[in-house]
This record gives structure tokens, C-alpha cells and sequence, in this order.
């Protein structure tokens, strides 16, 4: 394989990979869809109790744990420094 047809093909990975779906996309996704697009890229809170205390979990979008903060600001800001988005969840 060329150079040239190296560079290509990253360049088409990183493309697939950038691809921002819409609200109304991501509202259509399955929860396996939804995991497989998020995981690296979106994570949500959830309020928890670590030794008698509120704390918040933050999840990936496939659900595994991925850290936690004392509150909500602390969590999101968490998030956003390790360039994911937070998604809100119900």
C-alpha cells in the first residue's frame, strides 16, 4: 500500500468515526447502537451513596463505571476535560 493510500484510508476512518448525529439519530439508536457510538464520546451521571454520602458515577454510554465526583459540576466538568460529552438521561 502507497503512502497515498494510507493517508486515504485514515482519512476515511477518522470521517466515519467524526460522523455527529442529530438529536432525532440518537433518539432512533438502539441501546446497542447507542453503546457502540458513545462509548468514547458521551457519558451520563448517576447520583449514588459512597459511604453515606450523595456522590455522582459517571458511566459510559454502555454503562460500565468510568469515575465519580462529589456533585454534579465536579462530574460534567470531569467529562468535559476528557472531551466527552454528558448526555442526559431518565
Amino acid at each position: 500500500m502507497s503512502n497515498q493510500e494510507e493517508f486515504e484510508t485514515d482519512t476515511e476512518t477518522e470521517t466515519e468515526q467524526d460522523i455527529i448525529l442529530t438529536a432525532e439519530d440518537l433518539r432512533k439508536l438502539s441501546p446497542l447502537d447507542w453503546a457502540r457510538y458513545g462509548t468514547n464520546r458521551i457519558a451520563y451521571l448517576r447520583p449514588v451513596m459512597v459511604n453515606n454520602q450523595r456522590s455522582v458515577a459517571i458511566h459510559a454510554a454502555d454503562g460500565t463505571q468510568i469515575g465519580a465526583a462529589p456533585d454534579y459540576a465536579l462530574a460534567a466538568a470531569a467529562i468535559f476535560q476528557h472531551g466527552m460529552g454528558v448526555a442526559l438521561v431518565h
